[in-house]
């Protein structure tokens, strides 16, 4: 196989050699339009069957981020091969996030063909620039291609067939993918890899997590905008806008008020970063950043309709979408504290009770009350914090 001779990988031992690159940045905004796509289709498909493709969707397009978040975590994206490499995902992430809307209809083949390019390709170019200078994790990047490769199948076959079919394919797909690290990646005459293999620099890849919550939540506030730009401002859609911005600042409290800064540290200075990696930043995300897509569809909901009445899909939405946000925080938030944070727990419980009474509210009040809950939780912790901070009982 053809190698780099020269070293592509990032230089390890200084804080500045594990900093957030302008041209990962960059690369992020593709991911801006990509999760607007995924908050319209939800928005445009309430139904069951619509949350699920959407589900999916959404899986594939963290995947997608979380990986070249890996490989940006070993490469130097300061060298031009790595630069270039970027610039060509971004160009097949433009035609991923824009075959969302159809992509299980006519542009199913489309948008499966643009993932596997991005995840194979990716991996190829790693397999490229690891090949003479870092054996191991050459061995790491031959059992990721592999599964990659088998995943592509189902892919390939799911975008092809009548749409109609289409959701199941792509569920084998997906699964193959995210089983994967969690059995180690492995592969028959390879072994399997361990989380010890994986070197990486953990402030990185908390860092580039972290960007990512803040593009989910941009995301929402510029839903909340636009709509309100194009409403009629009267005293209830004043009302929903207050509400629904509040509620954005508060998922932004929840996360980076403690969880985000702490969890940086715990990783950066962990003996198993790999460990770390795998389960806080690669899969916790996960429902963090769907919690945030799903209030983003409840802000609209609750923006262009504050006197509809909440029909059973709306509620799921409205408080769905804090509660996985609240569920993912609290887990993550686990990983480096004793417990999971009592702050969390009750503000689940509030959601539950709410839950119970929503059938009989407006999409106004449920707004208006899951803002305040999630106001509870983030406040709440904050003063458990300086609690702690002044030495008392937490």
């Amino acid at each position: 196989m053809i190698a780099a001779t020269k070293n592509h990988l990032r230089r390890r031992g200084s804080h500045h050699d594990g900093r957030v690159t302008n041209v990962e940045l960059f690369f992020d905004l593709v991911f801006v339009f990509a999760v607007t796509q995924l908050s319209h289709g939800l928005l445009a498909h309430m139904t069951a069957l619509g949350a699920l493709q959407t589900a999916l969707l959404m899986m594939g397009v963290w995947w997608v981020w979380i990986y070249t978040s890996w490989i940006t975590n070993w490469l130097d994206p300061e060298q031009l091969p790595v630069r270039l490499m970027l610039f060509v995902l971004m160009g097949a992430g433009l035609i991923l996030a824009a075959s969302i809307p159809e992509a299980f209809g006519q542009r199913g083949p489309i948008f499966a063909g643009a993932y596997i390019f991005m995840q194979v390709g990716r991996s190829l170019f790693m397999l490229w620039a690891l090949k003479k200078h870092d054996r191991g994790n050459y061995r790491n990047f031959l059992r990721i291609t592999s599964w990659l490769a088998l995943a592509a199948i189902f892919w390939i076959v799911g975008g092809w067939v009548d749409p109609g079919h289409r959701l199941g394919w792509w569920i084998v797909a997906l699964a193959i993918e995210y089983v994967s690290p969690a059995v180690g990646m492995w592969t028959p005459g390879l072994g399997r890899s361990t989380p010890a293999d994986w070197k990486i620099d953990g402030g990185h890849m908390a860092e580039r997590c972290a960007l990512f919550v803040i593009i989910a939540l941009g995301e929402s506030v510029l839903m909340t905008g636009a709509t309100f730009a194009e409403m009629e401002w009267n005293a209830e859609v004043l009302v929903a806008f207050a509400a629904t911005f509040a509620g954005s600042v508060a998922l932004w409290a929840v996360y980076f008020n403690i969880g985000a800064e702490r969890a940086s540290r715990l990783i950066a200075g962990s003996a198993d970063p790999g460990r770390l990696a795998r389960s806080g930043y690669t899969y916790l995300h996960i429902l963090i950043v769907a919690g945030i897509i799903v209030s983003a569809v409840a802000n609209e909901i609750a923006m262009a309709h504050p006197h509809g009445h909440a029909s059973a899909g709306t509620v799921l939405v409205m408080l769905g979408g804090p509660v996985l946000y609240l569920v993912g925080t609290a887990l993550f938030k686990r990983l480096s504290a004793p417990n999971v944070p009592l702050s969390h727990l009750v503000g689940l419980g509030l959601f539950a009770l709410l839950a119970l009474g929503a059938a009989y509210a407006t999409t106004l009040q449920l707004a208006v009350a899951a803002t305040a809950i999630l106001i509870v939780v983030a406040l709440w912790e904050s003063v458990s914090l300086r609690g702690r901070q002044a030495g008392e009982p937490a």
